[in-house]
């Protein structure tokens, strides 16, 4: 039997129409399916309806990743792939597969032959290095940062230090509620001369992206990003020129 499809559907980064985001191809193809598994299946269930599915989603087949996910889970979720039928993966937010637990699911597909076709849309990490103006050559995503002191002091540190030695531009986010500590943290860490982009609300109507020197950071009102998903970039001054 022929195996189905697994293809990776970008989900909306904020609350707006899904044509000021994806292609209408992506669109189509989601409409096309009848199986998904989803980081979380109510944010699946509104971002369907949001695509307009013609099907009812009480008549869709959703399962949702869970927090500890086995072998033996991941062999379940795959087989409607096994037996012909084509599946869309989606991540909460963003692009399946990027900072998220479906990445280990797309590796096992690949492992059983089974076609994975991403599919072109949003990706927060990618919008904000383009509009950082930082360096897009080399580049690293760290997920999240530690939450407490001097943990998290340490890891600034760090990261900046590392940004000078390769040269690169560091990556990370926070959940949205901690981002007003961590923006603090990041203007008491780092040097003043290191650069620091914040992009928040990416794709939506209240979109905002600036990047400033610490110093410049430190000497104006810098944006409120508190309870708003922002992106944090970082790069040492003396690669601000590459």
């Amino acid at each position: 039997m022929k195996h189905g499809q697994l293809f990776l559907i970008p989900s909306a980064l904020g609350d707006v129409p899904w044509q000021t985001w994806l292609p209408a191809e992506t669109q189509a193809i989601a409409c096309r399916l009848t199986h998904f598994i989803t980081e979380n299946a109510k944010t699946t269930r509104a971002e369907l309806k949001r695509l307009g599915h013609p099907i009812p989603l009480r008549d869709l087949a959703i399962e949702q990743l869970p927090e500890q996910l086995t072998g033996a889970e991941t062999d379940r979720l795959l087989a409607p792939l096994l037996a012909g039928h084509n599946v869309g993966l989606l991540s909460e937010a963003g692009c399946p597969g990027v900072a998220d637990p479906g990445a280990l699911l797309v590796r096992r597909a690949h492992e059983l032959g089974i076609r994975v076709q991403p599919l072109i849309g949003p990706s927060s990490l990618l919008l904000a290095l383009m509009a950082s103006g930082l360096d897009g050559q080399r580049f690293a995503f760290h997920g999240y940062l530690p939450v407490r002191d001097p943990e998290r002091t340490t890891r600034i540190t760090e990261l900046e230090k590392e940004s000078k030695r390769h040269r690169q531009t560091q990556i990370f986010i926070e959940a949205p509620y901690r981002n007003a500590a961590l923006l603090q943290a990041l203007l008491s860490t780092c040097r003043p001369e290191t650069l620091l982009c914040l992009a928040t609300d990416l794709t939506t109507p209240s979109e905002s992206i600036a990047t400033r020197s610490i110093a410049q950071w430190r000497d104006m009102q810098a944006p409120n990003p508190d309870r708003r998903p922002t992106v944090f970039l970082l790069l040492s001054a003396s690669n601000s020129s590459s």
